[in-house]
């Protein structure tokens, strides 16, 4: 019989040390970077400091990972632990950030949202109406508002696109049964001179506010003055569930009036609020990327049977378009009725325009 090579039943010692020591200098690589680039956007976010300074804070940091990385596969642990102790000390500067009340706010977000619930009586204190002219040109006007939770009768979805198919800002616009509309949005608080950053928001740049707003005021303002592209979404609930999701607006803005939150682009945003609502009054709703990615949240409120029934998607999507009704209603009182002119569900819809 032939003799056959016997093979280790294991492999050397040595080479599996060296195994071990290329996955861990992987590891490690990939922590180190990841570190620094948080790092990055947290101290360009954050730090305040005139540009050279922010840019010049960059470099170091940059170099630092270089060099981190650099020793760590050379296999000296010196600069690896310097700049463990560096990430360390930007952790405890980060924790320092706390949200705030007491900034100077933008005027459309400078004051919150109260509401007292008694039974089902509503008073609301501090709903928008700007009249808006442009984005730098508007009456500010700030009222209070009564509302009979009996009388509520429909709710729409309202997704304005200001950044491609798959980013839209999400808005539940509530209808009572004497034509008046109330539209709540979780929004940023910016302070004056500050603009929206998606990665901003990543940073603990804004502050969360819920505005509660005529439609005149929320939806046109996006439509007519920003140029977004809005639909509406006659949304399938039973009254019941009508007044449990505005009532749990009105928790949104106790909570927020007693404790001040940052806004989070990904886990506390305009979209994940409208779930949470949701999911608490239906704990069986399904978790979905189309939450993340809003611009298809529609879509997904269609698969859940949450839509106007018997109409197909691509049917609710065309004819829920607003925009060019928008534009042709202009500051018309009618507003609210003349957008909603050919929506699906609605009672009162004419012909699509």
């Amino acid at each position: 019989m032939p003799d056959f090579p016997s093979f280790p039943s294991r492999p050397p010692a040595g080479r599996l040390r060296k195994v071990l020591w290329l996955v861990l200098c992987l590891l490690l690589t990939l922590a180190i970077t990841i570190a620094g680039v948080w790092t990055g956007f947290a101290l360009w976010f954050q730090l305040t400091a005139p540009m050279q300074i922010k840019t010049a804070a960059i470099v170091f940091l940059a170099l630092a990972v270089l060099a981190a990385v650099r020793a760590l596969w050379r296999r000296r642990w010196k600069p690896v632990l310097w700049f463990a102790l560096f990430f360390a000390a930007v952790l405890g500067w980060w924790s320092s950030f706390k949200p705030s009340h007491d900034r100077v706010w933008a005027d459309d977000v400078a004051r919150l949202l109260h509401i007292d619930v008694d039974g089902s009586k509503v008073r609301l204190t501090n709903v928008r109406n700007f009249d808006w002219r442009s984005e730098t040109d508007y009456t500010v006007r700030w009222e209070n508002r009564d509302y009979d939770l009996d009388h509520l009768v429909t709710a729409d979805l309202v997704l304005s696109y200001w950044m491609g198919p798959a980013i839209a800002h999400t808005l539940v616009s509530f209808g009572f049964d004497d034509g008046r509309y109330l539209t709540f949005s979780v929004e940023i608080r910016k302070e004056k001179g500050e603009s929206f950053s998606a990665l901003g928001g990543f940073f603990r740049k804004f502050e969360t506010v819920l505005v509660a707003s005529d439609e005149r005021d929320i939806v046109r303002v996006r439509s007519n003055v920003r140029g977004e592209d809005v639909y509406f979404y006659r949304l399938q609930v039973a009254p019941a569930t009508l007044r449990k999701l505005f009532i749990g607006y009105a928790g949104e803005a106790r909570k927020l009036e007693q404790a001040p939150a940052f806004y989070n682009t990904l886990t506390s945003n305009c979209t994940t609020i409208v779930f949470d609502l949701a999911r608490a009054i239906n704990p069986q709703l399904p978790l979905d990327y189309r939450l993340l990615a809003s611009g298809y949240l529609a879509e997904y409120a269609y698969d859940v049977a949450g839509l106007a029934p018997g109409f197909d998607y691509a049917t609710l999507r065309a004819r829920g378009r607003i925009t060019q009704r928008a534009l042709a209603a202009g500051n018309d009182p009618r507003f609210s009725e003349l957008i909603r002119m050919g929506i699906p569900g609605v009672a009162s819809a004419g012909p699509a325009k």
